[in-house]
């Protein structure tokens, strides 16, 4: 019998969710990116203003990813989007710790979910990437074996961390 699980990803501007799920989807990705008005200042021109939407079956399992926009002014969306969730995957990029913080506060709303979640920490390929337990002490105290490397345009990367968030929904 098939099993469904629908997986928020999450993260702060930036950290790569669009990407990720992009690289793992097995269907053409739903997406609302546009152009952005002024660069992101990393070279980002484009920005997801209501969601993204993929799809990837492990296993017995099909996975839904549904992707937040990373920047607040697109909040609202925030709470549409987590309804009926299963889990949630925070990515993070891991060469920008001036977005840790933000990101722990991302965690601290979506706790009020109840639902198992990962911290996935982006960008691990990319030089001054933060170590993982950087990452874990910034992002997630207390949550040790919750953050987990990844490189969001790898796909074995990606479906390594989807497999284990999986197994515990």
């Amino acid at each position: 019998m098939t099993r469904h699980v629908k997986i928020l990803v999450t993260g702060p501007f930036g950290a790569g969710k669009s990407r990720l799920v992009r690289t793992i989807s097995e269907i053409d990705v739903v997406s609302t990116e546009r152009r952005l008005t002024r660069s992101g200042g990393d070279g980002k021109d484009h920005t997801t203003v209501a969601m993204d939407y993929g799809r990837i079956t492990l296993g017995d399992t099909v996975v839904h990813l549904t992707g937040t926009p990373g920047q607040e002014r697109f909040d609202f969306m925030w709470d549409i989007l987590s309804a009926e969730t299963d889990a949630l995957l925070l990515v993070v990029d891991s060469t920008a710790p001036e977005s840790f913080d933000g990101a722990r506060d991302l965690l601290a709303r979506f706790a009020a979910l109840g639902v198992p979640y990962m911290v996935a920490a982006n960008k691990q390929d990319l030089p001054g990437a933060a170590s993982l337990r950087a990452v874990q002490q910034a992002v997630a105290p207390g949550a040790e074996g919750a953050v987990l490397p990844c490189v969001g345009t790898r796909a074995a990367s990606i479906r390594q961390l989807l497999a284990r968030l999986v197994e515990e929904v």
